[in-house]
């Protein structure tokens, strides 16, 4: 119920992003997004959550896909949310042009357009993208980090850096190492869920204190 005794819809939220997205690594299944959501359940929130993560992805992939996959799942006269998380794909070293599987330039253009569309729909959050076991490429995901925190600050979408906290977190770049060189096991989704699970704008939704 709301504080003015109406009863509010059943939350539905899709999360659309990378391997990070959709747990990869971690070895009891759940990820990152399986753990804020129970979590939140378990407190009270009447939440469905669809994992829409797939592996590989980059911002151009998921710029393709992710209204026709919400769509589905967000119909109208349902409380529907959208998170998008992404952006280490972008910047791996390929033999491009830009030596990265993205330009810098054509990622923070798939950002905008992502999340001018979707929050002209739905309300929207955007979570930055973590370190991995490699240091060069580290230097290129923070740079997108930094340069997306801008964009959603000016498209009023509510931003979660998570590259500093996770590069200075023992668990998770131990985890990280100790796996493919990318991707944690349980305890470093944990980190990363905790991040998530202390933001205001996801205690914002799903009631958290």
């Amino acid at each position: 119920m709301t504080a003015g005794g109406e009863e509010r819809l059943p939350l539905r939220i899709c999360v659309i992003g990378d391997s990070f997205v959709a747990g990869a690594g971690d070895s009891t299944c759940l990820g990152w997004a399986g753990r804020v959501a129970a979590k939140a359940i378990a407190r009270g929130a009447d939440l469905t959550l669809y994992n829409l993560g797939i592996r590989r992805d980059t911002s151009r992939d998921i710029a393709e896909r992710w209204l026709s996959e919400s769509r589905t799942r967000l119909p109208e006269g349902v409380d529907g949310r959208l998170i998008f998380a992404f952006g280490v794909n972008d910047r791996m070293e390929a033999p491009t042009p830009s030596g990265t599987r993205l330009p810098m330039a054509e990622s923070l253009a798939n950002a905008e357009g992502i999340l001018r569309v979707a929050g002209a729909r739905r309300p929207v959050l955007m979570i930055g993208p973590p370190p991995i076991a490699e240091d060069d490429a580290n230097l290129r995901i923070r740079a997108l980090s930094d340069a997306l925190g801008p964009i959603c600050r000016r498209l009023g979408v509510p931003w979660l850096p998570v590259f500093d906290a996770l590069a200075a977190d023992p668990v998770w770049m131990a985890e990280v190492r100790a796996g493919d060189g990318a991707h944690p096991d349980a305890a470093g989704y944990e980190r990363l869920a905790a991040l998530i699970e202390g933001w205001p704008a996801w205690q914002g939704w799903t009631g958290g204190a």
